[in-house]
């Protein structure tokens, strides 16, 4: 185990040159600030690890992928440096994903919401279930999803997003999901995506290491700016969190 606290855990295992990473939070696998400075830190070292070809990102259990951030950090930032150091994290996340060396696939077994949608979309390749409907309620909590659009508009393209995301109450289902790109395959469910998952990643970590690295480099072309772009973002839902709007909306969530 790399990372476990009252906040959450990540593990890792390695099998036949294919690493899988697996994150968990007691709220729905949300993800707070050292969740998401633990994640980053096992994708980059994963991405030096000769051992491994490809890489597999899960969360536990058989419900919800992930609830995107942590209301609890959320409400508890009070000036804008911390808020802007929370937003960080996600964006850290991606442009390790990102970087990484290797090909990374997302398993998501169940709903995600916002920076959940965030983290699959910086995967290069989506196993999904029909239960893997998502969302974006940035919106509708006073802030946007401005960390992560970069990566989601990638995947489905800007007039796809503009939906995503000023629908913010409104799921949109894994058909929606996989037509506009975010998923590769959806199955009926975990059991038949588990079996296609072992059989694909098992063939891509049999491939040229080096011609898997050239495709991971010409995948992700054009993003070079993502390094300065995404923390850009994480400053405006930063000053945006401060908001009595937002505030006012994230306590009404929790009661």
């Amino acid at each position: 185990m790399l990372y476990q606290s009252p906040k959450g855990s990540i593990g890792t295992t390695i099998e036949n040159r294919i690493a899988t990473v697996e994150f968990a939070h007691p709220t729905s696998n949300c993800f707070p600030a050292d969740l998401l400075r633990g994640f980053t830190e096992e994708i980059n070292s994963l991405s030096e690890n000769p051992q491994v070809l490809v890489i597999i990102i899960r969360s536990s259990g058989t419900g919800v992928f992930c609830a995107g951030a942590s209301f609890d950090e959320l409400l508890a930032v009070s000036n804008l440096e911390e808020a802007t150091r929370f937003f960080s994290g996600f964006a850290n996340v991606i442009n390790a994903m990102r970087s990484c060396s290797k090909i990374i696939i997302g398993r998501i077994q169940g709903k995600a919401v916002g920076g959940g949608v965030g983290i699959i979309s910086a995967c290069d390749y989506v196993f999904a279930t029909m239960d893997s409907s998502i969302k974006l309620s940035e919106l509708s909590i006073g802030i946007g999803p401005f960390v992560i659009e970069p990566a989601v508009s990638r995947k489905i393209g800007k007039s796809a997003m503009a939906e995503l995301t000023l629908a913010s109450s409104d799921w949109k289902d894994s058909e929606w999901a996989k037509s506009k790109g975010l998923y590769t395959k959806v199955f009926a469910g975990q059991v038949t995506l588990d079996i296609e998952l072992a059989q694909f990643s098992s063939k891509l970590a049999s491939y040229n290491i080096e011609a898997l690295l050239e495709i991971k480099k010409t995948l992700w072309e054009g993003t070079e700016n993502w390094d300065t772009l995404l923390y850009d973002r994480a400053a405006i839902s930063g000053k945006l969190v401060l908001s009595d709007f937002t505030k006012n909306a994230l306590r009404q969530l929790k009661k």
